[in-house]
């Protein structure tokens, strides 16, 4: 017997279904979002709002079993996408206050629950080679939202998309990480008619600069505050 959906599970799966297709996209950049939809490892994770807490222990477990999932079985690209049902009226300086409020606070459970950050990346967020950290695997988030100013940034709600660091040290060990970075940047051109003045690759300047999509100046000072033991 069909089991019958109210309306909030009704929108949510909309939502995803509408992620998927955003990635899809053939103008999207990001050829490895591209390739963890195709391989069927791009999991999305649907909650309430970016500007409150009320999920966040959801979304530290989420994450607390990928990093477990991935160190099991470290092959494929792979990403995980939170979205967020509200707010979507937000400019780019509320949506990164609202982004980095969310960073802290999962990086406060991590610190609560003693897992032991990734020695790969810095936990200092002016250090060029800064990661943030969960379950022990470092990561790299990509933030969405309606009013951002590349459109590659652009969805119809607030997104934290969440990578894998280790992905892109393998890339770079098997030589493909360049290829890969050219073809993102080349589709990012086409599709916004200018480089994003924000790219660089870790360890030039601190990845904490791109998290939001907003392009920031040498003033800019990351939110986010190292835990306390580490």
């Amino acid at each position: 017997m069909a089991t019958l959906l109210n309306d909030s599970e009704q929108e949510d799966l909309r939502l995803t279904a509408d992620f998927r297709a955003f990635v899809n996209d053939p103008e999207f950049p990001c050829v490895g979002a591209k390739s963890a939809l195709a391989r069927g490892s791009l999991e999305v994770v649907v909650c309430h709002s970016i500007q409150s807490a009320w999920d966040d222990l959801r979304i530290h477990r989420s994450l607390m079993a990928w990093s477990k999932d991935y160190a099991s079985d470290p092959e494929g690209f792979r990403s995980i996408a939170f979205l967020f049902r509200e707010p979507g009226a937000l400019n780019e300086k509320t949506f990164e206050a609202a982004l980095w409020d969310r960073i802290q606070s999962l990086a406060d459970k991590d610190e609560w629950l003693g897992q032991k950050r990734d020695p790969a990346v810095s936990n200092d967020p002016a250090d060029p080679h800064f990661g943030l950290s969960f379950g022990g695997q470092a990561y790299f988030v990509v933030g969405l939202h309606p009013a951002a100013s590349r459109p590659a940034r652009r969805f119809r709600v607030p997104a934290m998309v969440f990578n894998l660091h280790d992905q892109f040290e393998q890339l770079r060990a098997e030589g493909r990480y360049e290829r890969m970075r050219e073809a993102i940047l080349k589709r990012d051109v086409d599709l916004a008619g200018s480089i994003n003045p924000m790219l660089a690759r870790h360890g030039e300047v601190s990845e904490a600069r791109q998290y939001s999509g907003r392009a920031v100046d040498d003033e800019w000072t990351c939110p986010y505050h190292r835990p306390a033991n580490d």
